[in-house]
């Protein structure tokens, strides 16, 4: 439940972000959506079991494969976030009137 919770309100304040205006605000609610997406993932992969140790006498061991998808959501939602910033920083830069006499006549 608490999950489910924190998906619905990463989902809506980055959806919310995305909608805005500023590129700024674009990207960070790209990040909030990417972070609603590793919580999802997380929980969908439940709490079951205890540590594989011998002589515990846990139950069946937790499913390793949600957290191997978390994890490589993780490092592509890092890789967007750099991408979006640097489109974001080319973008905001202004051409120097330099510029223009550099290329010459069109």
């Amino acid at each position: 439940m608490t999950a489910a919770v924190a998906v619905g309100l990463l989902v809506a304040g980055g959806s919310y972000l995305v909608l805005q205006r500023g590129l700024l605000r674009v990207v960070l609610g790209f990040v909030l959506l990417g972070h609603a997406m590793v919580v999802l993932v997380l929980a969908a992969g439940g709490d079951r079991g205890g540590f594989a140790l011998p002589g515990n006498g846990g139950g069946e061991p937790a499913d390793p494969l949600p957290q191997a998808f978390v994890l490589t959501a993780v490092v592509i939602a890092f890789a967007v976030t750099v991408y979006l910033l640097g489109l974001l920083r080319a973008g905001s830069e202004e051409p120097s009137p330099a510029d223009d006499d550099a290329r010459g006549p069109s």
